[in-house]
């Protein structure tokens, strides 16, 4: 009789567990802390290393490039991305110089932060740089030393939406390479370009 209730006993505890588990699930769920997130304010400068080298006579409109953060990306007194994370972006305009007449141009924005595994999408300033055609001089030189150069300020005459910061092109010491048809403009792998956020953008951090 005593084995009877014990089993009896059993059977109602495990009963009672099977139907409390779910309730539990959901209970743990709702009670899981949610990932938070920070906003990076509008004008917050991103300083980043191209990973991809850009050429005006190859590289067309809408080519995405790859790069990384050469400094970490930080909000409201926190790391919200750190150095060598992946962003992306894509060539606005690029075009190559003609043999008679008209200039190379390359214009570039980031479009997009990988934050573990997620892309959240960025709106920038742009990174111009044009040269000028057979005999002209470039709005944007680099100054090379040692094998390093350096570009440092906007588009000559600060048009809507000129770059801002540097751009460096290590080993290659140039980003211009003068030819009998015009500047074609280079952007080596290894670059240090600066982009400013143009809108507030909301990403997670850990």
């Amino acid at each position: 009789m005593k084995t009877r209730k014990s089993l009896v006993c059993m059977m109602a505890i495990l009963f009672g567990v099977a139907v409390l588990v779910p309730y539990l699930g959901v209970n743990r769920a709702a009670a899981a802390p949610q990932k938070k997130r920070v906003t990076v304010p509008a004008g917050t400068r991103i300083l980043v290393r191209m990973v991809d080298s850009i050429d005006s006579s190859k590289q067309k409109k809408g080519y995405r490039f790859t790069a990384t953060l050469e400094a970490n990306l930080q909000a409201e007194d926190m790391v919200v991305a750190p150095r060598g994370t992946t962003v992306y972006g894509q060539l606005t305009d690029a075009s190559s110089a003609g043999r008679m007449k008209g200039s190379s141009e390359l214009v570039l924005e980031l479009t997009d932060i990988n934050i573990r595994g997620t892309n959240y999408p960025l709106l920038t300033s742009t990174y111009e740089i044009k040269g000028k055609g057979e005999g002209g001089n470039t709005a944007k030189k680099v100054i090379g030393g040692a094998g390093l150069g350096a570009l440092i300020g906007g588009i000559a005459g600060g048009g809507k939406g000129a770059g801002i910061g540097a751009l460096a092109g290590a080993g290659a010491g140039t980003a211009v390479a003068a030819s009998k048809k015009g500047e074609q403009l280079q952007i080596p792998s290894e670059s240090l370009l600066e982009f400013r956020l143009e809108q507030p953008v909301s990403l997670p951090v850990s």
